[in-house]
């Protein structure tokens, strides 16, 4: 009794299959699917090439330090000029630059509590490029074919204006 109700749902997929897969070679040529394949294919290999847009996040931590020096902990990935000496503070734009929506992005140990943190690196962009305090901080830096954790890139995107000014550090949380 078993072997004919499995034997019938057999069947059943077997001829829903092949139906199907008529159905299916009758609409579409192989060139057709191969064409859609391969734009699947290439889709996804260059996703992760966009620009990471990130939120501004987690701030009210403990910290020490001095937010105008390269050494402050969380420039660890900082790669321009520090906001902080140029009107700005390390997590606001000075007057008249506007943050960019597209950062990289770095994780940096807190000596407050020795945690480490992921910090969004954001190019203040719209003002003149600010010559004061110029760091080039690379730990835990990627290369220029890993956007999203590079700080090698001008990140003037989506601004109104592509002209880099400075670089604020936001806290976005603690890494996992």
């Amino acid at each position: 009794m078993k072997n004919t109700i499995i034997d019938r749902v057999m069947n059943g997929l077997d001829r829903g299959t092949a139906a199907a897969s008529r159905k299916l070679a009758r609409g579409q040529s192989r060139r057709g699917v191969l064409a859609r394949l391969g734009t699947l294919l290439v889709g996804a290999s260059v996703l992760p090439l966009l620009p990471v847009s990130r939120a501004f996040g987690a701030e009210g931590l403990s910290e020490i330090g001095d937010p105008q020096s390269c050494d402050y902990w969380r420039y660890c990935a900082l790669g321009g000029t520090l906001c902080s000496c140029c009107g700005g503070s390390m997590t606001q734009c000075p007057p008249g630059a506007e943050p960019s929506p597209v950062t990289w992005v770095g994780t940096c140990k807190n000596p407050v509590d020795d945690k480490d943190y992921l910090i969004s690196y954001n190019d203040c962009c719209g003002k003149a490029v600010c010559a004061r305090c110029g760091c080039h901080r690379t730990e835990r830096d990627k290369p220029v074919y890993f956007p999203s954790k590079s700080n090698d890139i001008l990140w003037c995107f989506g601004t109104e204006s592509h002209a880099y000014h400075c670089t604020v550090a936001l806290v976005l949380g603690e890494a996992t």
